[in-house]
């Protein structure tokens, strides 16, 4: 009887521990997924619609590269380094930039063309 009761607990621990691991899962996402709509909305008040297609394609080839830009964007915007949008010739200016910057970094070469 102590044997059912004791294992009878112990599942119901289980079942605790993962509906709080759910609950973590879940409120991280909706954080990260808060965070991503911010970041859009304020690149896409940084770009014109014409730099902001090529930051939607970059996304589509390389996510982790196009957060970086994002990131950096943002951080320049609220530094007040950036007055106005940005269009798409600036915006190429800068992806030569920084993937100049890398490529320095890994000794590769990388040409951005559209």
């Amino acid at each position: 009887m102590a044997n059912d009761n004791l294992e009878e607990i112990r599942k119901r621990k289980m079942q605790q521990m993962y509906q709080e691991k759910m609950q973590e899962q879940y409120e991280g996402e909706q954080q990260e997924k808060q965070a991503s709509q911010q970041l859009k909305a304020l690149t896409d008040k940084i770009l014109t619609s014409e730099a902001s297609e090529r930051l939607n394609n970059i996304r589509f080839g390389m996510p982790d590269f196009a957060r970086q830009i994002e990131i950096l964007l943002v951080q320049l915007y609220q530094a007040g380094k950036i007055r106005g949008q940005i269009d798409d010739e600036q915006f190429k200016k800068i992806l030569i930039q920084l993937k100049s910057d890398k490529s320095e970094e890994s000794g590769g070469i990388t040409r951005i063309s559209k």
